[in-house]
């Protein structure tokens, strides 16, 4: 709410009693309502200028009771007493009617401002007596201080050894169960946390968690999609799935779950060489058809574009991209496309703009298939191969589109013939 100091109340008040200006006009320049500049002029006639000087805010009981009972007397408004009493603000009196309808009278008596004082303990002023260098009662200290730096790392090695990393919580949990032999405070200190953040986290321990649901949801996409997903894509599967969760959320838990995306890692397989020939939907990414074999012969591509012709509709305006391959540019291959109506595009040396696309993919189909995979035989390859396109074409969100290819073409069609 806009403050006005006592320079523009006055001003506004001159104005309307001048009648050089409406009180709408007046309320409209200030950027005020006009209940507002109507409770200014109310103050004005009765209090004169002293209306707009800073009173004092803190009103006794029977000042609010003696404003309520005046109101009940004369039967007059909120905004009324309260430019009678001069008072800043009507919401003042109304919270006032507030108290005394819930609470009572008692309600009225202002409360002091402030924290309260802290209460004087007879054991505060008492400084902790150190003892002496080479008494009994240092050496005892000096014993259960080499004890605990003993024992803690043994109970922290221990769960180390169970889950692979300590984290914070698992420190505590160490520290809450050596409480009772060692002071929490040379606890804490040892274990390099602070004592707020093991406070807070002793609160947690016993309560169920709340994002023991959500763990196993992407415990159980990271697992179906055999640890290509990192936590972007499974965040937008989740979204598909109805469940709209911050990314930053599933960040948190998938280094909780200690789980990591494997589709960067490299490993090069040494084996027998296949050609692989794709045909790739600009539109969706999908994969429409593939031809492979052990060598790359003129019959790989010509099967190939025999079989997208014979998926893709004649009447659709075909434009077909490719490298500078010796393939694309026989003359059975640019005869096919021109009898189809096909339009050709072969970028110029040094240019990949027609075949950055299928490199991408091919890219994406090494780091997530090929060198994820070890395969007992060339036929079992191409099973594999098989699958692994039926997962990019119908399981796998693409992060462009945030929906499988799929998916998204379906979604399309179904949209146009809605229009």
């Amino acid at each position: 709410m806009t403050k006005f100091t006592t320079h523009q109340k006055l001003n506004a008040v001159t104005a309307y009693q001048e009648g050089s200006d409406s009180m709408n006009g007046i309320a409209k320049s200030l950027g005020a309502d006009p209940t507002l500049v109507r409770n200014w002029v109310k103050q004005f006639d009765h209090h004169g200028s002293m209306a707009f000087s800073k009173p004092y805010t803190s009103y006794p009981a029977q000042f609010k009771l003696d404003v309520l009972q005046y109101m009940k007397e004369n039967g007059v408004s909120v905004n009324e007493a309260a430019a009678i009493f001069n008072i800043p603000s009507p919401s003042s009196v109304r919270k006032w009617e507030r108290q005394l309808r819930t609470g009572g009278p008692c309600a009225l008596i202002p409360k002091k401002k402030g924290r309260p004082p802290m209460k004087d303990k007879k054991t505060g002023n008492k400084q902790r007596r150190v003892p002496a260098e080479g008494s009994s009662e240092a050496l005892q200290a000096e014993i259960d201080r080499l004890r605990m730096e003993n024992e803690y790392p043994k109970k922290v090695e221990r769960l180390s050894s169970i889950q692979g990393n300590v984290t914070k919580e698992d420190k505590v949990k160490v520290i809450y169960e050596l409480r009772q032999k060692y002071p929490v405070k040379a606890l804490v200190e040892y274990a390099g946390i602070k004592r707020s953040t093991y406070y807070v986290l002793v609160k947690k321990i016993g309560r169920p968690d709340p994002d023991t649901g959500l763990k196993a949801e992407i415990q159980a996409i990271y697992d179906e999609h055999e640890g290509r997903y990192g936590y972007r894509r499974i965040r937008d599967e989740l979204q598909n799935r109805g469940q709209k969760v911050n990314h930053k959320r599933v960040q948190r838990l998938v280094k909780v779950l200690w789980l990591k995306c494997l589709v960067r890692l490299k490993k090069r397989q040494i084996g027998e060489k296949l050609y692989l020939s794709p045909v790739l939907d600009l539109f969706n990414g999908e994969i429409n058809t593939y031809t492979i074999g052990s060598r790359p012969t003129y019959s790989l591509v010509s099967e190939m574009l025999e079989n997208a012709l014979f998926k893709l509709p004649e009447e659709h305006q075909l434009l077909i991209h490719s490298n500078q391959g010796w393939h694309y540019q026989m003359k059975q291959f640019r005869h096919t496309l021109k009898e189809k109506g096909v339009v050709q595009s072969i970028s110029r040396k040094g240019n990949c703009y027609d075949n950055a696309v299928m490199e991408n993919f091919f890219g994406i189909m090494k780091s997530e298939f090929l060198y994820l995979k070890r395969f007992e035989s060339i036929d079992h390859f191409k099973i594999e191969l098989g699958n692994y396109i039926d997962y990019y074409n119908t399981r796998r969100i693409k992060a462009k589109l945030k929906l499988i290819p799929v998916q998204y073409r379906t979604q399309f069609v179904h949209t146009a013939k809605m229009k």
